[in-house]
């Protein structure tokens, strides 16, 4: 899909983690890998440095493209929207243009029962989440409309289907669902199409859970109807590389469960 060659792509949450295997270990990289291997130009932002570090060098190294790292932290005690703005002006002085946006990152404090949780644990969610989201798609439109560009948010089933002990993510991810849908009206007139990912996959987070507990990983973590987890890069990656395609620019405003069969809804 040469139709990424020389186009920029920026993707939060994109520092380096691979599997036990050497593979792409999370969703962040692995939508970067796909996106490198394309020939798009990266702008990758995250909270580790050395993760951001080391995804420069290795994606640099084996697919010949330009990769921008910025740390960049968006919570309850930052000026997020300054710090949103500056990487977004960074990118844009580096490469001239900004074609997709892949609101990727999050964090939150996951298996706390909603009467436990606490506002910090809450903030946490919302702010690396739904606030992140909104900032980065409110500095990039401008550059977005020059390009006629996509934006893919990341949701979860957790928002879905109200998975226990995750009210601050779900919350945080609905969130991120409303403000697509309302994006996907107002610029679609500009040419932007904006639509969310629901991804189910192996990374290497649940990998080391698996391993540190077992029975735990067993009784909480379901496998899919088609018999595996997702694939970082070649499942989830490679359907964010075809939503920025032209062949789907048509569809704006959608969620799209990668899940392998259990994001069924009506």
């Amino acid at each position: 899909m040469s139709f990424l060659k020389g186009k920029t792509a920026i993707i939060t949450g994109g520092g380096r983690a691979v599997l036990s295997d050497g593979s792409c270990g999370s969703i962040g990289y692995g939508i970067a890998t796909a996106y490198a291997k394309e020939g798009a130009n990266l702008v990758l932002t995250g909270r580790n440095t050395k993760k951001l570090d080391d995804a420069k060098e290795e994606l640099e190294r084996l697919y010949g493209v330009k990769v921008l790292t910025m740390s960049a932290d968006v919570n309850s005690g930052a000026d997020n929207e300054a710090v949103v703005a500056e990487v977004v002006k960074k990118a844009y002085d580096t490469f001239g243009r900004i074609d997709v946006l892949i609101n990727n990152a999050q964090a939150s404090a996951s298996g706390v029962p909603l009467s436990e949780h606490t506002t910090e644990q809450f903030d946490l969610a919302i702010y690396s989440g739904l606030y992140a989201t909104f900032y980065y798609m409110k500095a990039c439109y401008p550059y977005l409309k020059e390009t006629k560009g996509t934006v893919i948010n990341f949701a979860s089933g957790a928002g879905l289907f109200g998975n226990f002990g995750q009210c601050a993510y779900a919350a945080a991810k609905e969130g991120i669902r409303g403000l697509t849908r309302v994006a996907a009206t107002e610029w679609g007139k500009d040419g932007i199409n904006v639509n969310i990912v629901c991804p189910l996959a192996w990374t290497a987070q649940l990998e080391k859970f698996k391993e540190a507990y077992p029975d735990a990983f067993t009784a909480n973590v379901k496998m899919p109807p088609m018999g595996h987890y997702g694939d970082v890069e070649k499942e989830i990656g490679r359907a964010c590389v075809s939503l920025a395609s032209p062949d789907f620019k048509y569809m704006s405003g959608e969620t799209i469960t990668l899940e392998g069969g259990m994001g069924l809804r009506p």
